[in-house]
């Protein structure tokens, strides 16, 4: 759990009691070291939260405090349940699982007029299409991502060749009908992109790795950028030499 979100989460913990809340109960409620807490605790102080209380005792918000209300227009509402459908059709269902829970939480907080939006948006994403693999292999390569973990794949390509990988995930990528792994390819020794809908077989390894200038998301995305920026300087070159001709 990063620290912004665990900052939130024992912001909210303090805010749902009435008493004093320990460094353990948190630490325990978060899964992390008391020692964690009491840095946590000093860091929300120091941020301007008035919090009482001290090491050993336990802590609680000042009565007065509480956080504004979340306020939302209506195109902010239909953009929020857009996305999250997008993500229930076209993800994986961990992800599913998430866009669900956060719009339920800020529908919870929305006022009556808003809230319908929910039923009575004419914005919609069918997700029939879904494919149950794509969603599989997705959870897998996700987890992959975070840890920094090689995995192995058997890939078809476009020729219906079978080939057999081992990649360094970097970042997965939705382009409106599939969904791409770009990865470190050993065997050809450069980025490549893997189309999720022809991954026939996926192994994470026990294997981890570690980004560096020449092999990492950044880098991809800048090589992109460049190649992009020359494609279009050239057509731009070459469409003024043909209008001069």
């Amino acid at each position: 759990m990063r620290k912004a979100e665990r900052l939130f989460q024992i912001l909210n913990l303090l805010r749902n009691r009435r008493t004093v809340l320990t460094a353990r109960q948190i630490a325990e409620q978060l899964a992390v070291s008391e020692r964690t807490v009491y840095r946590d605790i000093q860091a929300l102080s120091l941020s301007g939260v008035p919090i009482e209380g001290e090491a050993g005792v336990g802590y609680r918000l000042q009565r007065q405090f509480d956080l504004p209300p979340l306020m939302f227009d209506r195109d902010e509402v239909e953009a929020l349940l857009l996305g999250a459908r997008m993500i229930r059709a076209w993800s994986d269902r961990q992800l599913a699982a998430a866009a669900s829970s956060a719009l339920n939480k800020i529908l919870a907080v929305l006022p009556p007029q808003l809230r319908e939006l929910e039923e009575t948006s004419a914005i919609k994403v069918p997700d029939y299409q879904q494919q149950l693999s794509v969603s599989v292999h997705s959870e897998q390569i996700r987890a992959a991502i975070r840890s920094q973990q090689k995995i192995a794949i058997d890939y078809e390509d476009a020729q219906a060749q079978l080939s057999h990988r081992c990649v360094l995930p970097l970042g997965l990528f939705f382009w409106g009908a599939t969904w791409t792994l770009v990865g470190w390819c050993e065997l050809r020794l450069a980025y490549r992109a893997f189309r999720l809908d022809r991954i026939r077989h996926f192994e994470l390894l026990a294997e981890n790795f570690a980004c560096h200038a020449s092999c990492s998301l950044d880098h991809y995305l800048a090589l992109q950028r460049q190649r992009y920026d020359e494609y279009m300087t050239n057509a731009n070159d070459s469409l003024a030499k043909n209008q001069g001709d």
